[in-house]
C-alpha cells in the first residue's frame, strides 16, 4: 500500500466551503499519468495538482494538474491555490515575490502579494488570447442552452483561449444566466454546424440587477465535456473573459485595467476571480488572473 499526502484548499476565497475546491498533492513521487488521472476522479473536484521537480529551466516546480475527465496544460485556480498549498509547504518562502510553475503550455509565472509572513494574494499571468470562429446561428444556440435568442446580449457567441478553449456567451442578465440548461446534443450539434467541436462555455452578463457587491461580471461555467456539470471558479476561463470583454469593447478600457468576476453563486460556492487586462490600442499585452485561498483540510490518499 502507498500513501500520499494532500492539502485541500478553497480556491478564488478567502471563506472556507465558498470558492472553488482543489486537491493539491505535494510528494506525488510514483503516480504516474494513469494513476493520476484515477486519483483526480477520486477526488472529484474540478481540478487535483500533482507536484514534481522542475523539468524546464527558468521554472521552479513542475505542476500537472487533471479533472475528473482529462489533464490540462493550464488552470487559473489550481495554480492559484497551489501558491498557497506551497507557501504552507514552506517551498515558496515568506516576502518571495515571484514563482514559476512549470506546466503543459510551459513556464507559468505568479507574482504575490504578502501581508507580513502570511501571503495575502497570487497573480498568474497567462499566455496571450486567440479568438476562435463565432457561432452565428443565434436562435438555435440560445435554444441549445435553454434560453430565447433575446436573452443573448451584445457580443459575439465566440470561442477565446489563453491556454484552454471555452465558449463565451454574452447574457442580457444574471436571471438568465441562472436558467441556464444545456441540451448537450443540440449544444454539440450547434457547434459542429460552425465548424466547432464541444467546448466548455462560459456565460456570462454585466447585468447589475441583484448585485450586492463590487463585480463587474456575473458568470457560470459549464462543462460536461470535461467531467465537470459546473465549475465554481474558472480561472482559465477568466483570463479570456478579460481577452474577449477588451476586444469587443464591452467595458471600458480603464476598467479591465482590474475587475471582478463572481463565479459559482448558482451553485451556492461564490467565488471572486480578478482579472487584469494590460493593452495599447488595440492589442493585449498582457492577461493576469488573481485571487487568495483558504486552507480547509489535510489527509492520506492509500493505494
Amino acid at each position: 500500500m502507498r500513501t500520499y499526502r494532500y492539502l485541500h484548499y478553497d480556491v478564488f476565497t478567502d471563506t472556507r466551503l465558498e470558492g472553488n475546491q482543489l486537491a493539491v498533492f505535494p510528494e506525488p513521487a510514483g503516480l504516474g499519468a494513469d494513476d493520476m488521472q484515477r486519483v483526480a476522479r477520486e477526488m472529484n473536484f474540478s481540478e487535483s495538482t500533482f507536484l514534481f521537480p522542475a523539468e524546464a529551466a527558468g521554472t521552479d516546480i513542475r505542476m500537472r494538474i487533471f479533472t475528473p475527465g482529462e489533464e490540462l496544460p493550464i488552470a487559473g485556480h489550481p495554480t492559484i491555490g497551489t501558491t498557497f498549498a506551497l507557501v504552507h509547504e514552506k517551498t515558496i518562502k515568506a516576502g518571495q515575490a515571484q514563482f514559476v510553475f512549470g506546466c503543459g503550455v510551459g513556464p507559468v509565472p505568479v507574482s504575490l502579494d504578502w501581508k507580513g509572513s502570511e501571503l495575502d494574494f497570487a497573480w498568474m499571468t497567462m499566455p496571450l488570447p486567440t479568438f476562435g470562429t463565432e457561432v452565428t446561428d443565434r436562435d438555435a444556440f440560445a435554444r441549445s442552452v435553454g434560453l430565447k435568442a433575446a436573452d443573448l446580449a451584445k457580443g459575439p457567441v465566440q470561442p477565446v483561449s489563453c491556454g484552454n478553449l471555452f465558449l463565451f456567451v454574452p447574457l442580457a442578465s444574471r436571471a438568465a444566466v441562472d436558467r441556464v440548461s444545456i441540451d448537450r446534443a443540440a449544444y454539440v450539434a450547434c457547434l459542429q454546424t460552425a465548424g466547432l467541436n464541444e467546448l466548455p462555455v462560459f456565460f456570462l452578463t454585466l447585468d447589475r440587477e441583484g448585485a450586492r457587491g463590487d463585480e463587474t461580471v456575473y458568470s457560470r461555467m459549464l462543462a460536461p465535456g470535461f467531467g465537470i456539470a459546473e465549475d465554481p471558479a474558472t480561472g482559465s476561463a477568466s483570463g479570456p473573459l478579460g481577452a474577449y470583454l477588451f476586444r469587443h469593447g464591452l467595458v471600458p478600457r480603464d476598467r479591465l485595467a482590474q475587475f471582478v468576476s463572481l463565479q459559482g453563486v448558482k451553485m451556492l460556492r461564490p467565488s471572486r476571480i480578478y482579472v487584469s487586462i494590460d493593452g495599447r490600442a488595440d492589442e493585449i499585452t498582457r492577461v493576469r488572473v488573481g485571487g487568495r485561498s483558504v486552507l480547509v483540510g489535510e489527509g492520506q490518499l492509500h493505494l
